[in-house]
């Protein structure tokens, strides 16, 4: 018997891998109102399935438990709208906006009429796209979830009319909005009108954010053509799952137009991490906590003085010569960016790209909280091994590092966060690339921009203030020096290099620039010196954070009284008294 079992298991494993989903029948918009979704899972037509990527076997059991995810290799199978919603929000939440909307036939498409009703009865959904309201963990939010297996998602005039309309409901009751894309572009048999679904959806976004509302678009496979080229593309927050196709000319189209073969992962969601145009690749398992995550982020925060820290003394500490806070700054267990994130911040989540070009990672962007507060931190990100250094370049961003760290600052004030920037570079990298990309023009803009951002900035020398690189995320309402740290027009190597022709001399350099905490402060440059233990922050990290945690205490309970509107005004102010002439 139990041979007999076992053989007839393995003949239905070679006889039958494939992958079958539930059909939900059709339900109106009453039901989908009272009865919650749940998850649909496949057929048991077997105990066991073959994951078309890795080829591996496992059981069928555990892969819905992960969410139709292979625990093998990883490789997410796309799953219908009413799992999405299964997996995404709190159980019996969702309410279904728009239901009825139905497809007409604007271009009179031979079939096309009946092939909607076809693909209504298999699928039982009316269209592409499910739009209401729905909570994640609690936060409140208009969702929408588009579904592959109805036309490949393509966005026709239902489509672009139920995100219009999500857009502007949302707006009208002041809701985030969670959008899962997955389409092959736009719908063909509405010909023109389809396009213009493009240039529609984008207008609502637009119209959306203007009023500082937070739009997360999560890409999940596929997402092409015409609808990453609109809507998708355009959240405050991009994420995708990961191995997500994504792109707007397919694959065989640009390989026949061009006659060259892609790259292995060419438009895959790896490759658009890569070169800037995602925040985040967020594997299903984890999506949930995430989103709810960004939306805590985005709730209002009313800043309370008892919400702070109380200010805690500062250590008297050595005023030492530039070569001696040199030497101490220089040293292999300096504490680095990564270093300080956790113990300053909670909830903190990195962002990714400058939706231009790429992800530099020698800037360090993302979003946490500093005592319940929700801010938006931008630093320097330094290695300890020559293979971390070699990756972030020594902490040395690229342009696509400053235009990353100046979106992330302008979701700040559209937001209403605070931004602290943590600066710990020897100045911006110097190359081919970074100059054919514009290096110049990318500090420029973020020198100018900065002073006219209507949002509390809070700037921290942890290590080395080097140039205008340091300068590019350093403009702020609020500067702090660590008490051995450095800030300077120039390296002293440079320095050296450039005025005496002997790179040798940069501990000279370093006593007559006048380049230390203390040295600033008496030129009016640095606001506060944060006090070091005595030997250095690697001497005693968590008494070092502790002291950050005073300072940007202190700067935030300054800046919470003042009125963000006059911030660039205080701003201009004080940057245009900085100078020493005679007249």
């Amino acid at each position: 018997m139990v041979v007999d079992t076992l053989r007839q298991m393995r003949e239905r494993l070679r006889t039958d891998t494939e992958l079958r989903l539930v059909t939900p029948a059709p339900a109106s918009p009453d039901q989908l109102a009272e009865q919650p979704f749940t998850y649909h899972r496949p057929v048991p037509v077997d105990l066991w399935i073959k994951c078309p990527e890795c080829k591996g076997i496992i059981f069928r059991d555990e892969f819905e438990r992960a969410g139709s995810v292979c625990r093998l290799c990883g490789h997410h199978y796309r799953i219908d709208c009413l799992t999405r919603l299964a997996l995404t929000c709190d159980e019996g939440c969702f309410q279904e906006w728009d239901a009825d909307l139905t497809s007409r036939n604007p271009i009179d498409f031979s079939g096309y009429p009946e092939k909607l009703l076809q693909l209504q009865e298999q699928t039982g959904l009316k269209e592409a796209i499910i739009t209401g309201s729905a909570s994640i963990d609690g936060n409140r939010c208009a969702l929408g979830v588009m579904d592959s297996r109805f036309m490949m998602g393509s966005m026709g005039s239902v489509v672009g009319e139920k995100i219009t309309r999500l857009f502007e409901r949302a707006l009208q009751e002041r809701l985030p909005v969670v959008l899962f894309a997955a389409s092959g572009g736009a719908r063909m048999q509405e010909g023109i009108i389809s396009l213009m679904q493009m240039a529609k959806t984008a207008a609502a976004v637009g119209q959306f954010q203007e009023a500082g509302l937070l739009y997360i678009s999560i890409l999940t496979d596929p997402t092409t053509g015409g609808v990453t080229a609109s809507f998708a593309s355009l959240g405050d927050i991009i994420l995708s799952e990961p191995g997500t196709l994504i792109g707007f000319a397919g694959r065989r189209v640009i390989e026949g137009t061009i006659a060259e073969t892609l790259p292995e992962g060419f438009q895959r969601a790896e490759f658009l991490l890569e070169h800037g145009f995602l925040d985040l690749i967020v594997p299903r398992a984890r999506m949930r906590t995430t989103l709810a995550t960004l939306l805590e982020l985005h709730q209002p925060c009313d800043w309370q003085p008892d919400q702070l820290i109380a200010s805690l003394p500062a250590e008297d500490t050595p005023q030492r010569s530039g070569s001696a806070c040199l030497d101490i700054i220089r040293q292999r267990k300096r504490p680095v960016l990564l270093d300080y994130l956790p113990l300053l911040f909670d909830d903190l989540t990195e962002l990714h790209g400058d939706r231009r070009y790429a992800d530099d990672p020698a800037l360090w962007c993302g979003l946490g909280r500093f005592n319940n507060i929700p801010v938006t931190i931008i630093g320097h990100r330094k290695g300890r091994t020559l293979e971390e250094n070699a990756h972030c370049r020594f902490g040395m961003p690229h342009p696509e590092g400053y235009r990353k760290a100046m979106r992330l600052m302008r979701q700040a004030e559209k937001f209403g966060r605070p931004v602290v920037s943590l600066i710990d570079t020897s100045g911006a990298y110097c190359g081919i690339g970074a100059e054919e990309r514009g290096q110049g023009e990318a500090i420029a803009v973020n020198l100018m921009e900065m002073m006219q951002l209507k949002t509390p900035l809070i700037s921290l020398v942890t290590g080395e203030g080097g140039s205008g690189g340091a300068l590019a995320i350093g403009v702020c309402d609020h500067l702090g020096m660590l008490s051995n740290a450095l800030y300077s027009v120039i390296s002293p190597r440079g320095f050296a290099s450039l005025l005496w022709k002997d790179p040798a001399r940069e501990r000279e350099a370093a006593d007559v620039l006048r380049i230390t905490a203390h040295d600033l402060s008496e030129l009016g440059v640095c606001d506060t010196v944060v006090a070091e233990p005595q030997d250095g922050a690697q001497a005693n990290l968590p008494a070092t954070a502790t002291a950050i945690q005073a300072f940007l205490n202190d700067a935030l309970r300054s800046l919470r009284t003042r009125d963000v509107a006059e911030l660039p005004a205080r701003r201009y102010k004080r940057y245009r008294a900085f100078g020493t002439f005679n007249e």
